[in-house]
C-alpha cells in the first residue's frame, strides 16, 4: 500500500494548512532530488533484487481468518508485516544478489520462512495462502472490522473518499460481471501481490523502467491468479481492474475529464527517473500530507543525504504497476524500479520463475541498441497490460516485428531466449536459469497457469453438484495443498 516511510504516519487528520505547507514541501524535496541526480552519488556497483509477498490468512474451513495482529504476534519476525486487511500480512524477503545459485539459496530461505510462519499460524487456527484474491472472500467478511489496526490505513481510506465525495462503485466485466458499490477501500485488501525490487543507477533507470512497461503485458499473461472475487468468475488477473477502481479518488465527472487515476500505468516512455516523480507531484494531490522536520537544502549543502520523506510518502500513495524508488541504507541513496505486476503465488517455485523471467527480461530489454520501446507505442504496451489482465494466457499480444502474437507463442519463440541471455548477463549459474526458466516453458507449453487451474478446477467441482460458495472453498483447499507441494502450477492435477 505504499513505502516504508508511511508507516511512521503519526495523524489521520490534516488542516488545509497542513496540505499547504506539504505541498511546497514536496516541491522543494522534487527540487533537492532533481540537484542528487545530477551531483550525488547513488549506490548502485552491486545492485540488490529485493521481494515482497502479501499472503491471506484463512481459517480451517479456508474463509478469511481476520486475526493477522495475533499471528503476526505468534510468527514473531520482523519480516512479517501487517497489510491492509485484518486478513493480510505482508513478507519483506532481504534483498540480495543475483548472480551464481543465490536464487536457489533464495528459494530455500523463502520456502523455510514461509512454512515456519504457517507452523506459527497454525497455533491461532490460521493457514497462509499465497494467491491473487483470496476466492472464498464474500462481500460479509468486508464488513465490520476488517481492516488492521493502523492510523495510515484509516487516514488512506478518509483521505480517498474525501477526494471523491461519494462512494466508490466497483464494476468489472467478465464471464459473469460483478456490480456493487462500497463505503470503504475494503475491496483493495482483496489484492495480495508480489512485489519485486531492482537497484539501478540513475542513468539506467528509464531504460529499466521502460523495459518493465513493455514487459508487464507479457508477464501478467504468464503469471494470473485472480480469476475469482465475491464468488464471481470475472477477469484471469481481476487484481488489476479491481485494485484500480478500489482506490480511485475520481468521481465521473472527473474520469470524464480525462483527470489520471491513482493506480497508473503511466502515459508515455521517460528519459529520466525525474520524469515518474515530477509527474506524481504535478498532477496527484496529497492524500497523507504528515510534515517532517527535516529542511532537505540544508541537508543537501551540509554533505548529508536528504530522506526526501515528503517526496517518498507522495510517491507511495500513486500506485504505478512499475514504480520508482528513492531510498537511503547506510547514508547512502539509491534508485530502485518496484515491479507491483504480479499477484502472489501459487508456489514459492512459480514465484522465483517469475522472479528470473523478469530479471533476465529486463536486463536483455534494458540494453538493446535499439530499444523495444522506441519500434511501439506507450498505448500498445498498456492495451497488452489490460489484455493480459482480462484475458492471462488466452490474450492476443502486439509485440513489434511479430505483430499479434499469443503469449505461448511469444514466450517460447522469442522471450524465454531474451531472459536466458539477461539471466546470464547477471552471471546466474545455468542450473537456475534452467531451473526457473523451465518452469516459464512449462506454463507456455500446457497454457495453464494459477487463473487457469483455478477456473478449470471450480467449474469440474460444480459440474460435480457443488454450489459456487463451496466449490470455492474445496479448490481452495486443493490449492493449498499444492501450494506447499512446491511443484509448479502447471503441472498439478485437476479434478477428473
Amino acid at each position: 500500500m505504499g513505502e516504508d516511510v508511511s508507516e511512521q504516519l503519526k495523524q489521520s487528520e490534516f488542516s488545509r494548512v497542513h496540505r499547504r505547507e506539504y505541498r511546497r514541501k514536496v516541491q522543494l524535496c522534487l527540487d533537492v532530488f532533481e540537484t542528487m541526480l545530477a551531483q550525488s552519488s547513488f549506490d548502485f556497483e552491486k545492485p540488490l533484487t529485493g521481494m515482497e509477498i502479501e499472503c491471506n490468512l484463512v481459517d480451517a474451513e479456508y474463509q478469511p481468518a481476520m486475526n493477522n495482529s495475533e499471528v503476526l504476534e505468534a510468527i514473531a519476525d520482523p519480516a512479517y508485516q501487517t497489510e491492509l486487511g485484518a486478513y493480510n500480512i505482508e513478507f519483506n524477503v532481504p534483498p540480495r544478489r543475483l548472480p551464481g545459485r543465490a536464487a536457489l539459496d533464495l528459494e530455500d530461505d523463502v520456502r523455510a520462512s514461509l512454512n515456519a510462519a504457517e507452523a506459527k499460524a497454525g497455533t491461532d487456527g490460521a493457514h497462509i495462502v499465497m494467491i491473487g484474491i483470496l476466492p472464498t472472500l464474500m462481500p460479509e467478511h468486508l464488513s465490520g472490522h476488517w481492516m488492521s489496526e493502523s492510523t495510515r490505513y484509516q487516514a488512506l481510506n478518509d483521505s480517498i473518499f474525501t477526494a471523491r465525495g461519494e462512494d466508490i462503485m466497483i464494476d468489472i466485466a467478465g464471464p459473469e460481471r460483478l456490480s456493487l458499490q462500497t463505503a470503504s477501500i475494503a475491496p483493495e485488501s482483496a489484492c495480495t501481490s508480489m512485489q519485486l525490487h531492482l537497484q539501478v543507477s540513475p542513468a539506467d533507470f528509464a531504460n529499466n523502467w521502460n523495459a518493465a512497461q513493455v514487459l508487464a503485458g507479457p508477464q501478467l499473461a504468464l503469471g494470473a491468479n485472480s480469476p475469482y472475487f465475491f464468488g464471481h468468475h470475472l477477469w484471469a488477473e481481476t487484481r488489476i481492474e479491481l485494485f484500480t477502481q478500489a482506490t480511485d479518488t475520481r468521481p465521473d465527472e472527473l474520469k470524464t475529464q480525462g483527470v489520471r487515476p491513482r493506480v497508473w500505468f503511466g502515459e508515455r516512455w521517460i528519459t529520466s527517473i525525474f520524469d515518474l516523480f515530477e509527474e506524481n507531484v504535478r498532477y496527484f494531490p496529497s492524500l497523507l500530507p504528515q510534515l517532517s522536520d527535516e529542511d532537505p537544502v540544508a541537508e543537501l549543502a551540509a554533505g548529508r543525504t536528504p530522506k526526501l520523506s515528503e517526496l517518498r510518502l507522495h510517491n507511495g500513495t500513486v500506485y504505478r504497476w512499475n514504480r520508482p524508488v528513492y531510498d537511503i541504507v547506510n547514508g547512502r541513496p539509491h534508485l530502485r524500479v518496484e515491479n507491483r505486476v504480479l499477484p502472489a503465488g501459487p508456489t514459492v517455485l512459480d514465484m522465483m520463475a517469475n522472479a528470473a523471467f523478469y530479471y533476465g527480461m529486463l536486463r536483455a530489454l534494458s540494453e538493446e541498441d535499439r530499444p523495444l520501446w522506441t519500434k511501439m507505442s506507450f498505448a500498445a504496451a498498456e492495451a497488452n497490460f489490460v489484455a493480459a489482465a482480462q484475458h492471462g494466457i488466452d490474450a492476443r499480444l502486439y509485440w513489434p516485428g511479430v505483430g499479434e502474437v499469443t503469449p505461448d507463442e511469444l514466450v517460447l519463440r522469442r522471450l524465454l531466449p531474451m531472459a536466458d541471455e539477461g539471466l546470464r548477463r547477471w552471471e546466474v549459474a545455468t542450473e537456475v536459469r534452467d531451473r526457473y526458466l523451465g518452469v516459464i516453458e512449462g506454463r507456455a507449453k500446457t497454457g495453464r497457469n494459477g487463473a487457469v487451474w483455478q477456473s478449470t478446477t471450480v467449474t469440474a467441482l460444480q459440474d460435480r453438484g457443488l454450489t459456487r460458495p463451496d466449490a470455492l472453498a474445496e479448490m481452495l483447499r486443493l490449492y493449498c495443498e499444492r501450494m506447499h507441494s512446491n511443484e509448479p502450477v502447471h503441472t498439478w492435477d485437476l479434478p477428473a
